[in-house]
């Protein structure tokens, strides 16, 4: 696969994890500055990792979750929160991610992503 090829399939998987008004407002929000890290991210994130086989998005999910509430990524967070609700997972689901973050990287970042996550989870049920 050559990079156009990626950068394809990384804007579909990237379109449909994160939703087209997501991508749309990034896209109309690229300048000079931004545009080889949009390029970027687009190829090798969503084109080159998140079209691998060996995963399915809704353990992607999982684990991108698990990390961003580790990092204390918060703004990250609370955009695969959503996304991880659209690759099939549950609140419940997203719940039991932030509780395995509370015992393998601490009761801080877990009690800041739960955070997130509510308010997130709010926003979406409206």
């Amino acid at each position: 696969m050559d990079d156009r090829d990626r950068h394809e399939a990384g804007m579909t998987v990237r379109r449909q994890v994160l939703g087209d008004a997501h991508v749309d407002r990034a896209i109309a929000g690229t300048d000079e500055f931004t545009a080889d890290f949009q390029d970027l991210i687009t190829r090798y994130a969503w084109g080159e990792i998140w079209t691998r086989p060996g995963l399915d998005r809704r353990t992607r999910s999982c684990v991108t979750l698990a990390v961003l509430a580790t990092l204390h990524h918060d703004e990250e967070l609370a955009m695969h929160v959503r996304a991880a609700l659209r690759n099939g997972l549950t609140p419940e689901e997203v719940g039991e991610v932030l509780l395995q973050v509370g015992v393998y990287a601490g009761v801080p970042a877990a009690n800041r992503a739960f955070k997130v996550a509510r308010e997130t989870l709010r926003q979406e049920d409206q």
